[in-house]
Parts: structure tokens; sequence; C-alpha cells
């Protein structure tokens, strides 16, 4: 490597814009070509936080992955030298990556804060093995059940529990109302 890396200022997390729709090919472009231009001691990590959503289509349940932070990559990488001037060599390699509008920041790109940072990564693990539903709901809300047993049965939700992704609903089965354990995903607004 030409540059003496005792002369690099320490590795900092830098927001960088992309096209929309675009983060996942900037994300990937970045780890593949990274090494291929000896880029590994400046850039050390690419954060594109995401979430798994799941909603009912045509009485499947579907999941997607949804872009906690649309538009937007997030880069462990050396930037400046201690003399606080940009080195060229990571700064042309992320502006001239297909997709990149360029950084937060503009010209003299700004370090995230260790907060935001960490803010981020919360939200991220918070995300992590867990189905977000499309729909947020509401106690007493009233729903149609989409799903298993009770399928096409009205009902209102007595309670919601976001951790298991179950909802409580009280429906009403021979003009008495039983309550009934349902995933988020059973159950949709009534239209009414």
């Amino acid at each position: 490597m030409s540059d003496d890396l005792s002369n690099l200022d320490e590795p900092r997390w830098y927001a960088v814009h992309t096209l929309s729709g675009k983060e996942g090919k900037v994300k990937q472009y970045i780890e593949k070509f990274k090494t291929i231009e000896e880029l590994d001691d400046y850039i050390l990590e690419v954060l594109l936080p995401t979430e798994t959503v799941s909603e009912v289509k045509r009485g499947k349940k579907m999941s997607t992955v949804r872009k906690l932070m649309p538009g937007y990559v997030f880069v462990h990488m050396r930037l400046y030298d201690k003399d606080g001037k940009i080195l060229n060599k990571p700064w042309y390699f992320i502006r001239e990556t297909s997709g990149v509008i360029g950084f937060v920041g503009g010209d003299q790109p700004t370090p995230l804060r260790e907060s935001e940072i960490r803010e981020i990564k919360e939200r991220i693990e918070a995300a992590s093995g867990k189905e977000v539903p499309k729909v947020q709901f509401e106690v007493g809300e009233e729903v149609k059940i989409t799903d298993g047993p009770f399928l096409n049965l009205n009902g209102r939700i007595d309670e919601i529990d976001p951790e298991r992704g179950k909802l409580k609903v009280s429906v009403s089965i021979f003009g008495r109302f039983t309550p009934v354990e349902l995933e988020y995903w059973q159950v949709e607004r009534n239209a009414s």
C-alpha cells in the first residue's frame, strides 16, 4: 500500500446518499471492489439498515425486506488524513460508484456522531429476526380475519403483543364473544 497508515485519521462512519432503489447495488459494489482497488485499509464496513415486513396479499403471507433509511448507505472508512485533508483514493472510489449521489456533507463530508451510528445499529438489532407488520393495529379496532378456522369473521382487537407478533381478537361465535389469538398477518383492517 502506498500511503502510510500512521498518517491516516481514525475510521469514522459516513452517510452516503444513493439513488432510490440502488442502495443494495451500491453496498454490493463497494464490498466487492474495495479489495480489488486495494482499499481494505480505508473502507472497513458498509451498512444498509433493513427490516423484514410481512403483509397478506391475495390470501398469502408475504415477507419483504424494507430499508429503514431509504436512499442511504453508511460506510465505516478512513476518509481524511491527520491534517484533515480528504484522501483522494477512497473519496473518488465512493463518489464514482454507480448509484451514488454523494456524501452527506458534500465536498467536506461530516462523520456521523457515535450516538447516531449506535442508534442506527440498535434499530437494525431490534429488527433482526423479527417480522414487522406492514399495517400497525390499535386496541379496539375492528378487523376481518383472513386466515385460519375463523376465516371471514369480523372481530375487535382486545390486546396487541408486538414481541410475539400476535393479536387477541374478540370474535362473535354463536352470539357470544370469544377471544382468539391470531398473528398479525391473519387479519386485515375492516373496510367499513
